[in-house]
């Protein structure tokens, strides 16, 4: 077994076009993961109409008005990934652990004791939680009956001319590969189809034409192809919130929030395939081949909240909640490399395009749903509380930008048809004996897609415990989630997929001060 996860040199960059965007880019950040407090984590997030809680105000902004004086939190967490991956039948498993300062934040609390104001009371709060955390590794392994990770490549290559494709002389691979990034009509596709054949995947049916457009393959089509997919990604969606509440009469509290997003994002993927078909009677024959990409994503964007929440009585709370869409603005960075094992029966090669170029794309937008929350919860006196939030959230409002980008106008249209209204569900509940406290939590969030194959719904559960020193408090959580999902070795020319499903364990602990 290979298991290869290689990184490369690169010393050149260059302004391309046309980069290969998926709905998978547009989900790494529409989709949020439960983040926050321990108090927040264990449970489940349900604090819509709780409030009382710096992650609170992430749900709804009126909630930082329920703090009696000025409080500060940090958090750290222990995130741990565990991927099982089937792949036509063979099963491997893959796991990764990060620690991470996910939140740190402070409100203050002003009263307005004088009567003259039915406004009484004002809240102003400063919050940065990473709202997702890309550290993960990822490894599929088995053996593909009907399909090359070749075709990639020669899929790329049919109806583009071979002048395109070969070496002028005095003609470096950095050279060809750099100016096919820069061609309008080119682009992303045809600096595939030039790795492809300059590693001899593939050949021209006429070689001597440089208008020739139809290509075959050097790979056996006999299948049982064994192939092996590693990824592994780092990084983080962070969100600094500015956050400002106020209260009417003690019974309506209303709140607004000012959110930067930031966003670092590297994913580095490795491909290998090999087989032991009969080699070709003429010719060069394919045996081996590895394809390792490396995309490093980085921008930042703005979003807003507005909620409210009512005190129906001492005992009952009911909020509403709006998030705004995220407007993001986005770079890419991709790097790319080939290497290719092949053999004429009698000597073997080995052909490594390595472009040593960095792809810089045009600076790009990205539009994310935005998310109604309804929620209610039922105070028992000082002893504990409990709380229940559904989100409503339309995945198929996900827009890339500019629209006149014919890449970008047809990834718009796959989201139209393939995304959905998604609904989430939290429960959470607290309960308190002297100094301690004991949360426990449950979610629900419904898969984006309409048909959830591609990625499946999220169920998730949690515990907490806390302890109250009187001015200062300790928390912690344990969240554990699964969800399955399909995973691609290649963006496109196979459509066998990986299925993976992830299960997530994070754990917390937080320590809070009045002040």
């Amino acid at each position: 077994m290979k298991k290869i996860f290689l990184s490369f040199l690169l010393v050149n960059s260059l302004v391309s076009i046309g980069q290969e965007t998926t709905i998978d880019d547009a989900l790494r950040y529409a989709t949020t993961n439960l983040t926050g407090t321990a108090r927040f984590r264990g449970m489940s997030g349900a604090f819509g109409a709780v409030g009382g809680d710096l992650s609170s105000i992430s749900v709804n902004p009126a909630g930082s008005i329920l703090f009696n004086n000025n409080f500060a939190s940090f958090s750290g967490s222990n995130f741990n990934n565990n991927n099982k991956s089937n792949y036509f039948g063979d099963n491997t498993k893959e796991s990764f652990s990060t620690l991470d300062l996910n939140q740190i934040g402070a409100v203050l609390v002003f009263n307005d004791t004088s009567g003259k104001s039915e406004w009484n009371k004002i809240a102003v709060a400063l919050n940065y939680e990473n709202t997702n955390n890309f550290d993960n590794s990822i490894f599929s392994a088995g053996i593909n009956p009907n399909n090359s990770i070749g075709n990639y490549f020669l899929n790329k290559a049919q109806g583009l001319p071979l002048e395109f494709l070969e070496l002028q002389p005095g003609e470096s691979i950095t050279e060809l590969y750099s100016y096919l990034g820069q061609t309008i009509g080119l682009g992303f596709p045809a600096q595939q189809a030039m790795l492809g054949y300059q590693g001899f995947l593939f050949e021209a049916n006429d070689p001597n034409n440089p208008d020739n457009t139809e290509y075959y393959t050097n790979i056996p089509t006999d299948g049982n192809y064994y192939q092996e997919n590693y990824i592994k990604s780092l990084g983080f969606n962070g969100k600094l919130t500015a956050n400002l509440a106020t209260s009417y009469k003690n019974r309506l509290f209303l709140g607004v929030n000012l959110n930067a997003h930031f966003t670092d994002y590297t994913r580095v993927s490795s491909v290998y395939e090999g087989n032991n078909n009969p080699i070709f009677s003429t010719g060069t024959t394919v045996t081996e081949l590895q394809f390792d990409n490396e995309l490093y994503t980085y921008g930042n964007g703005f979003s807003f909240n507005l909620g409210a929440i009512a005190k129906v009585s001492d005992k009952i709370r009911i909020g509403l909640a709006y998030e705004s869409p995220t407007w993001y603005r986005l770079n890419d960075e991709l790097s790319q490399r080939l290497i290719v094992n092949s053999t004429d029966g009698t000597n073997d090669f080995q052909d490594v395009i390595a472009p040593n170029v960095v792809n810089i794309y045009e600076t790009y937008k990205l539009q994310t749903p935005s998310k109604w929350t309804l929620s209610g919860s039922y105070i028992f006196d000082k002893k504990g509380l409990l709380s229940v939030d559904f989100t409503k959230k339309n995945y198929g409002n996900t827009r890339f930008k500019p629209t006149n980008d014919d890449v970008f106008n047809t990834i718009n249209t796959q989201i139209d048809l393939n995304l959905q209204n998604a609904y989430e569900l939290r429960i959470g509940g607290e309960y308190k004996i002297k100094q301690w406290s004991l949360r426990g939590g449950y979610r629900f969030e419904e898969s984006p897609y309409k048909v959830d194959f591609a990625m499946g719904d999220l169920t998730g559960y949690s515990a907490g415990i806390g302890y109250n020193f009187g001015e200062s408090r300790l928390d912690f959580a344990f969240s554990n989630s699964h969800r399955n999902y399909t995973q691609s070795f290649v963006s496109s020319g196979m459509n066998d997929t990986a299925r993976i499903r992830n299960v997530q364990n994070i754990g917390t602990l937080t320590y809070s001060i009045n002040f």
